[in-house]
């Protein structure tokens, strides 16, 4: 378990949704809307994946609620956790734009009231319907100014189109101006080949960062990072892996195979700089950012080639992590003998502050 003294923030835990209690805060002409038909709020699209006969681990996917999460912050000596969902990661396929958004403004209002302002230590990240980028700029602003949240999620897949075009610039304008964080994190699998793999831990254990490398490719190379400066960049829940594979194959493939671009709209690597330094440079200026959960075996061999700014912590509690399996995962880290203590500190909490832009208060004695 956690030391009491140790400065943690969790930069990724997840909320179930209260179906009622986010009903309470749509439109009341939608009462005679047949919402969401049998599925209720939240898309079933690509579900077929997660029907499996599998055990699941002891003590995961039961949902905490506010007193649950309390006493897990207390357990583990967290100071601070960022709060994502868990059926709404489906979310970017509502194909209708007047629901997606009004939806995403009933999940924003009934997280600010159902958690972040019952207990300071619980942070938010809005979500935005990225079917329609203008308005999903007007919520993230909403969200961010009005309700105090640090940025939004960008779902990976179910929207029209890649992350990284002009369509969704509107967003990336917003956060911006506002100087937020935005966080990719997948969640529906459908649609990247593995709609018929017959072992749900194959499509599990791929989903996420296929996903995840989709989006951060089209965001690298169409030279989001640069164009929007003052936005800072999350890319969750897939571990280390991808990062190191995607940075390899891009640095590779770039610098083969480089756009034609007169223009300069496409990824603008300085003099004498390839592909894998800057996202380097990126992270160590504290603009991106990758979650990971503490036992991964190659996060040393990753912080030694990207740095320790390129890495935060992130439980994923309380799905398949435990209360267990989480405080063995932090004494994993705790007790890597590559990292060393300044590495393990910036993992655990200083570049999770820095991304989500908030201060921690004193650190427990």
């Amino acid at each position: 378990m956690a030391q009491k003294t140790r400065r943690i923030i969790d930069g990724d835990g997840h909320i179930f949704e209260d179906s009622e209690g986010i009903r309470s805060f749509l439109p009341p002409e939608w009462k005679e809307a047949s919402i969401g038909n049998m599925f209720g709020y939240w898309p079933p699209f690509g579900s077929h994946l997660f029907f499996a006969l599998n055990k699941v681990p002891e003590g995961a996917f039961k949902d905490p609620g506010f007193d649950g999460w309390v006493e897990f912050l207390d357990t583990q000596g967290f100071d601070a956790t960022v709060l994502y969902p868990s059926a709404f990661l489906h979310f970017g396929r509502i194909p209708d734009l007047n629901l997606a958004l009004g939806v995403a403004k009933a999940y924003n209002n009934w997280l600010h009231q159902a958690y972040l302002s019952r207990d300071s230590r619980f942070k938010g990240m809005a979500m935005i319907p990225l079917q329609d980028p203008k308005a999903a700029a007007l919520e993230l602003r909403r969200a961010v100014t009005e309700l105090g949240m640090c940025g939004a999620m960008l779902t990976g897949v179910g929207h029209k189109g890649e992350l990284g075009t002009q369509e969704f610039w509107p967003v990336y304008e917003e956060a911006d101006r506002l100087g937020c964080s935005l966080a990719l994190h997948a969640g529906t699998h459908a649609g990247l080949g593995l709609d018929h793999m017959n072992i749900f831990a194959g499509s599990n254990a791929l989903g996420h960062p296929l996903a995840v490398s989709i989006g951060f490719t089209s965001m690298l190379l169409n030279g989001v990072f640069d164009k929007f400066p003052n936005a800072r960049y999350a890319f969750l829940e897939a571990g280390v892996g991808w990062f190191l594979m995607t940075l390899e194959r891009t640095t590779r493939s770039f610098g083969a195979f480089p756009p034609l671009d007169p223009d300069k709209q496409y990824l603008q690597l300085a003099p004498g700089e390839n592909v894998a330094d800057y996202v380097r440079r990126h992270a160590k200026e504290g603009r991106i950012v990758v979650g990971v959960e503490g036992g991964e075996p190659d996060l040393a061999h990753a912080v030694r080639s990207m740095g320790k700014e390129a890495f935060m912590y992130s439980s994923d509690f309380p799905h398949e992590a435990t209360k267990e399996t989480i405080g063995e995962e932090i004494g994993e880290l705790l007790s890597n003998e590559e990292l060393t203590e300044d590495d393990r500190d910036a993992i655990l909490y200083r570049n999770a502050e820095l991304f989500y832009g908030f201060n921690l208060v004193p650190a427990k004695s």
